[in-house]
């Protein structure tokens, strides 16, 4: 089938009169006439043979028909719209937008973004934490740390690094429960973060203990309040090492046991293809990789040798 489209020009002049519900409204957006604006509406209706507005006293209204080729022409030039933006040069290089998942903002990212901040001082950076996905045709987002596959359609995900999961209690609740076994935590208040990709009992069998055990007794939402409730002595908690360690070198959280389970999940940074090239993000993604490294090289040169278990991958996975 061969069908002779009409001009773009006139369809993008009857797209921007129909969001302003004004043809001189729209000629001045353009900066054109209001009669050229309105011959080029004109053109449009005579070549599709269609009355597309009804002229008004001082306005104009769509017909049915109007309405909707408005409804596709809206579709049309927010598509094209968002194809430009992914492809064109960053068009704000001294900003940049970052949305990072609350936990890994609150107990890894923020203490660390001072010294980027001194080594890009021209470069103003605003994070938005934020556990939803990211929609970057709608959002004006330049980058996202995401924790999960890896698996974002549409999207490049560049891993960022791997994490442990380990439980951890304060030194109080450990004073009070000295007889702590990985074995036995039926008598234990259990903390678990109903968002990940491993909860308490599917840990316990990784690790290798047999101990069966209930329901968490507190269920929260983000790995950032699962810390929260460890610091507030609240009971064990099942804890990413990424978000964990600042806690155990300060003391106010003790690990137990030797066995940490690495997660099907790991830390990735994601975003268009396209907005890598950006050399904000080049920048910011050498830095935050140099981060990861130097925080994994540390924290293992002075914590003790634990046994590392790898959680089997699954066919169907939940993305966070």
């Amino acid at each position: 089938m061969s069908e002779r489209m009409p001009p773009l020009q006139g369809l993008y002049y009857f797209y921007l009169a129909a969001e302003m519900g004004s043809f001189k409204a729209a000629a001045e957006k353009l900066f054109v006439s209001a009669a050229a604006m309105s011959q080029q509406i004109r053109q449009l209706e005579e070549r599709i043979d269609v009355q597309l507005f009804e002229r008004q006293h001082r306005r104009v209204v769509l017909t049915a028909e109007g309405e909707t080729l408005h409804h596709y022409a809206k579709q049309a030039f927010r598509t094209l719209q968002d194809g430009v933006r992914q492809v064109s040069l960053d068009p704000d290089p001294n900003s940049m937008s970052l949305s990072v998942l609350p936990s890994f903002a609150q107990h890894w990212l923020v203490p660390r973004l001072g010294e980027f901040s001194q080594l890009h001082p021209n470069l103003s950076v605003m994070l938005m934490p934020k556990n939803s996905l990211i929609d970057f045709r709608q959002d004006r987002v330049d980058l996202c740390v995401r924790y999960g596959l890896g698996d974002y359609p549409g999207l490049h995900a560049a891993k960022l690094m791997d994490d442990h999961l380990y439980p951890v209690c304060h030194p109080l609740y450990l004073e009070q429960h000295p007889e702590v076994c990985l074995n036995d935590l039926s008598k234990h208040t259990l903390i678990d973060d109903a968002r990940p990709d491993m909860n308490w009992q599917y840990w316990l069998e990784l690790a290798g203990f047999n101990s069966s055990v209930p329901k968490a007794n507190l269920l929260y939402q983000g790995a950032h309040v699962v810390i929260e409730g460890a610091l507030a002595v609240q009971g064990i908690a099942l804890v990413r090492h990424s978000l964990a360690w600042k806690y155990l070198q300060q003391g106010l959280l003790v690990k137990l046991g030797d066995v940490e389970v690495k997660p099907r999940y790991r830390y990735y940074l994601v975003a268009p293809q396209p907005y890598f090239k950006r050399e904000k993000i080049k920048q910011f993604s050498e830095w935050i990789n140099q981060q990861a490294q130097q925080f994994w090289l540390e924290s293992e040169s002075q914590r003790s040798a634990s046994t590392i278990v790898e959680a089997p991958l699954k066919k169907a996975e939940l993305k966070c």
